[in-house]
């Protein structure tokens, strides 16, 4: 392995000439045989070093992905590079899954993406002692520790198939981990004597973080947006919210828009594009948004709320400023904030009883006999569910989000499976059967020129969209056609998904025996509460550099300070100006002013020096706007 050109794959492969920081170091530890952890941030090129060793090696990658979406996202990626990979995930008939295994089998595969589930079936094994493989990939490694910040259980089954093939090297993944969570991983993977971690550092130098005590959020946001230029990010708590802020922003003047995983597929495509290509320039979102969106040049991330923990707010601020130009991540709370967040995890940790009755209610609801369902899927509507079964809302929720995180379901809020096709007909018949219906003829032959032999031997995912396009027809005139064609028994058509899912990860349970390990359940909430602990921490940090507290939670000791956010320019701006600041306070003392009132107070030639110290003094909290754009002191 030492004569490989690893160089020399990336610019063949992915056209660039040279790795970014540390993705050569960790290739060749993977191409040297030994067990990896790479730590990069979101977007620091991850991929990459799974992908380039694994083209190296002769033989078959296989990728332990959490997510359907960004399994579906990197093999089509991976296509594209005229690299075949495909993935096995929840919704595929057994027809398809053993077409895709037999590939691998083959070797005409070279990457096979899989959930953490799909590990354990029998057929999977089975198929897998008949593979070439040659390295394992864990994307999202966190999800291996009960330490980490997207714990899931499933995870801790990688182990268990790993003793199958005890001599091909491991590389584990993930942006944020803690010392505790990386320690966790290792063990939890059982990596290897002789195994190495790589960490590139915490600290974003481009990116400036701002958190401020706000009573009029609204108006910090306008600011903020006012004052920079290019595309944002504002992450709200509720779908609700989504839409009242971009209403609130459009109403400024400000383009904006709104998404959320309860928006149609279409929908959500359609706003993330317009945002991409800067049609539109603030997205409002929940935590829904960014996943896997790669756009470099993000000037700002707008925290509404803060984040429940440290790693999801360096994840979801870190999608700034990829370009590594200037950017900003600002943080809003109050202290009403930190109070309802500590309740949601309070709420967020039902009683076994409640589990057991949502489970069952769920049985009754989708008509799941016991030992059945394994890996089967339905569409599922919560509110419906709930209605019926006379349940309350947030406790189901919850209950349903806690029987996934146990591994006995997967609760997709919004599922996207694109639509399907597969012709029933051979060649020489569909061709008589074009001759017979002229008016079928255009989408046949079009569908017969985009996807081609391959539709002929398994279903093939469609774009309803692409057909619209090159038959100048509407997306609903393409749908109708479709149906009618599968009504006539000429194609298989498996119209897209956009609904809510439930997919039982085991065969169903008697509720009376269902496995819920209680104490594991106990010790993922005291260790919420904690995460919170550190936001608030952070939060109300006056003194230190919030780069330098953002390094040390991920076990990283630094000391130099950032020198961009907000209490290091307060620090500077201080030194610069410290009669300002106390002439300030003191103006404000007892008067609520605006600004070209408090301006009045001092000569035009200390008015630059003036806006300097408002705006520190503004971005810690000293100072505030009213509800009616007054300056104010906070007392």
């Amino acid at each position: 392995m030492q004569d490989i050109d690893i160089e020399a794959i990336l610019q063949t492969y992915w056209g660039y000439k040279q790795f970014r920081p540390l993705q050569a170091e960790i290739i060749q530890a993977v191409l040297a045989g030994k067990d990896t952890l790479a730590l990069l941030p979101t977007g620091g090129g991850k991929s990459v070093c799974f992908q380039v060793p694994a083209m190296a090696f002769e033989g078959l990658c296989i990728v332990v992905s959490p997510l359907i979406a960004l399994m579906k996202d990197q093999v089509e990626q991976l296509l594209r590079r005229g690299i075949f990979a495909n993935a096995v995930f929840s919704g595929m008939d057994f027809r398809q899954i053993d077409k895709v295994l037999d590939e691998c089998v083959s070797g005409k595969a070279k990457f096979l993406y899989v959930s953490p589930e799909r590990l354990q079936t029998e057929l999977f094994k089975e198929r897998a002692k008949r593979m070439n493989i040659s390295l394992l990939a864990i994307d999202e490694a966190h999800c291996i520790s009960q330490w980490g910040y997207d714990f899931r259980p499933p995870y801790l089954e990688i182990a268990t198939f790993r003793e199958t093939i005890p001599d091909v090297p491991i590389i584990a993944l993930t942006a944020t981990a803690t010392t505790q969570v990386q320690k966790n991983i290792q063990e939890s993977l059982a990596f290897r004597t002789g195994s190495q971690v790589f960490q590139k550092s915490f600290a974003r130098p481009n990116l400036s973080y701002t958190v401020l005590h706000s009573e009029n959020k609204g108006l910090h946001l306008l600011q903020a947006l006012k004052r920079l230029n290019g595309s944002a990010v504002v992450y709200v708590r509720s779908r609700n919210k989504t839409q009242q802020i971009a209403q609130y922003l459009q109403n400024n003047l400000i383009s904006a828009d709104y998404y959320h995983a309860g928006l149609s597929a279409g929908t959500r495509s359609a706003k993330q594009d317009a945002w991409i290509q800067n049609k539109t320039r603030v997205i409002v979102s929940t935590n829904a948004f960014g996943m896997g969106i790669d756009k470099p040049d993000v000037r700002l991330v707008v925290h509404w709320e803060l984040p429940e923990s440290l790693e999801a707010y360096y994840q979801e601020a870190g999608r700034a400023g990829r370009d590594e130009q200037k950017a900003y991540a600002v943080a809003l709370y109050t202290e009403r904030d930190l109070f309802e967040m500590k309740r949601r995890i309070e709420q967020a940790y039902p009683t076994a009883e409640v589990m057991r009755n949502v489970y069952q209610a769920l049985a009754n609801y989708l008509q799941v006999p016991i030992g059945a369902g394994e890996f089967a899927q339905y569409d599922f509507d919560l509110t419906t569910f709930q209605q019926k079964f006379n349940l309350r809302g947030l406790g189901t929720y919850y209950a349903l989000k806690r029987l996934a995180d146990e591994g006995l379901i997967d609760f997709n809020e919004a599922y996207q499976q694109p639509s399907k096709i597969q012709f029933k007909l051979t060649y020489k018949n569909l061709y008589e059967f074009q001759l017979k219906n002229k008016g079928a003829e255009p989408i046949i032959t079009t569908l017969t020129r985009l996807y081609g032999s391959e539709a002929q031997t398994q279903s093939v995912r469609i774009s309803e969209n692409d057909l619209a396009k090159h038959l100048k027809i509407t997306i609903d005139s393409v749908r109708k056609q479709l149906a009618r064609l599968h009504e006539l028994d000429i194609i298989t058509y498996q119209v897209q998904k956009d609904k809510p899912q439930i997919i039982y990860l085991t065969p169903r349970y008697d509720s009376a025996s269902l496995p819920i390990d209680l104490e594991r359940l106990e010790k993922r909430k005291q260790r919420d509460l904690e995460r919170l602990a550190s936001v608030e921490a952070f939060s109300q940090q006056k003194q230190r550099c919030r780069t330098q507290l953002l390094q040390e939670y991920f076990g990283e000791i630094s000391y130099t300070p950032c020198e961009v956010c907000d209490i290091c320019v307060r620090r500077q701006r201080s030194q610069v100006a410290p009669d300002i600041t106390e002439q300030l306070l003191g103006i404000l003392a007892e008067n609520t002013l605006s600004l070209p009132e408090l301006q009045a107070y001092f000569p035009q030639t200390a008015q630059e020096t003036l806006a300097e110290a408002m705006q520190s003094m503004l971005d810690v909290g000293l100072l505030r706007y009213s509800d009616v754009g007054k300056v104010e002191r906070v007392q």
